[in-house]
């Protein structure tokens, strides 16, 4: 999982990085929900959606969020629970997602909550 490189390449930031920057973008409304579409899987989509409609993480007083932490635990291999630390001027909230591999070797979000109280699933969700 750690972004390494060789001798004089920069280093590729690890997908942890990528997505809580993304995940950011849509919950802060700098970028619409859809286009997480493709970087999504499972009830994630949904998920993205319900919390981007609250506009959570929008920019208060003029101050833009940024994430301030991040830090995952590798659950089992191809799969990767991450939390980041997001902070807008004094205020701090906390969101974690997972994120797994698929076949196609790409990374796809599929889990993410914000602070609060999680939405209820139905039994058809499982």
């Amino acid at each position: 999982m750690p972004a390494q490189a060789a001798p004089g390449r920069v280093p590729q930031p690890r997908p942890t990085d990528l997505f809580a920057d993304r995940l950011l973008a849509v919950l802060s409304g700098q970028r619409p929900v859809h286009w997480m579409l493709r970087h999504t899987a499972g009830r994630a989509y949904d998920e993205l959606i319900r919390l981007a409609e609250h506009g959570p993480l929008r920019a208060t007083r003029g101050t833009r969020p940024v994430v301030r932490d991040i830090g995952y635990y590798v659950a089992r291999p191809g799969a990767v629970e991450a939390f980041a630390r997001i902070s807008a001027g004094d205020q701090v909230r906390a969101m974690a997602f997972r994120l797994e591999r698929g076949a196609d070797l790409r990374w796809r979000c599929t889990a993410v909550e914000l602070g609060g109280p999680r939405a209820p699933h139905s039994l058809d969700d499982d």
